[in-house]
């Protein structure tokens, strides 16, 4: 072999052996070898309250990214008590179960808006999801409701996450239950979540999970406890407080969504040896997006498509806020039930009226639970002493109510005060004195045949078609 061939030759081993000692030092995760990184995205919402229209959007973008890696989609809870569509229909919450079902969610947590309909729905829709359901501190056991699992495992491509759920119990002063209607939960028992979570401490040791998730339904103030106080956690996503949460508690990504599905929270990340060792975090503004699954978007207008809720019932001579509006429920509840004065609490109050037609859509829009109209009869005495004892705040008709000092002076319409042993009647949905149990007895309630809803569309067609409660705040705590 000639001198030039022969340093031709070396030169190309030479180049090879570069070559391949730049490989073997090269980002392994760039080349796709084997490094021992995991990557994954897991989208997340909360507290979709029954809203539809956007999941063809989720579905586009969700779809999309499973092309690429590894997807995991969960739910924080809520799914019901907000869209007359899915609230009213035949199967109460069905709709929202069969789109998400399309969509492809693999878990959900149970928020406290789940048992609005009572456990026998909920114990259909549950059977219908495609997806599992969580909840560490229920115990169903004295109940028909199906007991739900702690905690479930699943494989994503080869990543191993165990996901325990768990839910708030603030909804009433002197019980352990969700904010739902308690009549509605009697024979389940809950547990506060701070008495539960250190039964769950080793669970990603012993599922031998690369992933430990918290899905829970507690709020933000909860969630960012959970995290300094619990930190078992590799991310905690969060619902219940509606909020847009891009934290880190305690080392812990706390995350949530917001509500009525604004917002879609995708949290890209990769694993290694069992640790999340970078991720990224964005809260996907669904308005901002475009683009849809046709499909999806085709069965969602079939369910929006119900033409009875287009009924016009009355009209509103200008926009109407909560406040107002709750001048003018207590009013309607007042006057179709015929009783003496009627209260509201803010919080079932779940939406505006604009001015112009008033259609039954949005009458069950503004008040979405189902709860029924019941009357109660009480002296001024103790209406006096529910208001001073239990510090409610309602919004009430029929009475006016002023402090004076220590006590409480009860006026009529006339503006004559009303003695301590004059006996008034009262109407109001039965959530309330199912709330303030100490003060209401089931025993006395005059249960009607209508919900508040139905009573209020009753008003609307038979005694006054017009809303004018402009400027009109009739909201009262002692």
């Amino acid at each position: 072999m000639g001198t030039q061939k022969l340093n031709n030759l070396v030169k190309y081993l030479f180049s090879i052996l570069i070559i391949s000692y730049s490989i073997s030092c090269s980002d392994d995760n760039a080349l796709g070898t084997d490094s021992g990184n995991q990557q994954l995205t897991i989208f997340f919402t909360n507290d979709m309250h029954g809203q539809l229209d956007n999941f063809s959007k989720i579905k586009h973008i969700v779809d999309a990214e499973r092309v690429e890696t590894n997807v995991l989609l969960l739910s924080a809870g809520d799914l019901f008590s907000g869209n007359p569509i899915v609230d009213q229909y035949s199967e109460k919450g069905f709709p929202i179960i069969d789109i998400m079902n399309k969509v492809g969610y693999n878990i959900s947590a149970i928020g406290n808006h789940e048992f609005d309909y009572g456990v026998s729905i909920l114990n259909d829709r549950m059977a219908q999801a495609t997806f599992e359901w969580v909840c560490a501190n229920i115990d169903a056991s004295s109940s028909t409701m199906v007991q739900p699992d702690p905690y479930t495992t699943i494989t994503i491509g080869d990543i191993k996450i165990v996901v325990l759920g768990l839910v708030e119990t603030n909804g009433k002063p002197d019980d352990v239950i969700p904010s739902t209607h308690p009549w509605k939960v009697r024979d389940l028992t809950f547990q506060r979540y701070t008495e539960v979570v250190s039964n769950y401490e080793n669970l990603k040791v012993e599922q031998d999970a690369d992933l430990y998730i918290a899905l829970t339904h507690l709020g933000s103030f909860s969630d960012f406890s959970l995290a300094r106080e619990f930190p078992y956690f590799d991310v905690i996503i969060g619902g219940h407080s509606n909020n847009l949460n891009d934290d880190e508690v305690n080392g812990i990504p706390v995350v949530m969504a917001g509500g009525n599905l604004s917002h879609l929270g995708k949290m890209v990340m990769t694993i290694r040896d069992r640790e999340i060792v970078d991720y990224e975090v964005t809260l996907i503004n669904l308005a901002n997006y475009t683009n849809e699954d046709q499909e999806l978007a085709n069965a969602i207008s079939e369910y929006n498509n119900a033409p009875e809720f287009a009924e016009v019932v009355g009209f509103a001579n200008s926009h109407h806020d909560r406040n107002e509006l709750g001048c003018f429920y207590t009013t309607a509840l007042k006057e179709y039930m015929q009783v003496d004065f009627s209260i509201q609490n803010g919080g079932g109050i779940r939406a505006d009226i604009d001015q112009g037609d008033i259609t039954r859509y949005e009458i069950y829009n503004m008040d979405p639970f189902n709860n029924g109209s019941v009357a109660f009869t009480m002296t001024a005495r103790e209406i006096k002493d529910f208001f001073i004892e239990s510090g409610a705040g309602l919004h009430v008709s029929g009475i006016s109510l002023v402090r004076s000092g220590n006590d409480i002076q009860i006026f009529n319409e006339d503006g004559v005060e009303i003695s301590d042993e004059v006996e008034l009647t009262l109407g109001t949905n039965d959530y309330i004195p199912s709330i303030y149990d100490n003060f209401f007895s089931f025993e006395d309630a005059e249960i009607r045949e209508l919900t508040t809803a139905e009573s209020i569309i009753g008003y609307l067609k038979t005694i006054n078609s017009t809303m004018d409660h402009e400027s009109c705040n009739q909201f009262f705590r002692y």
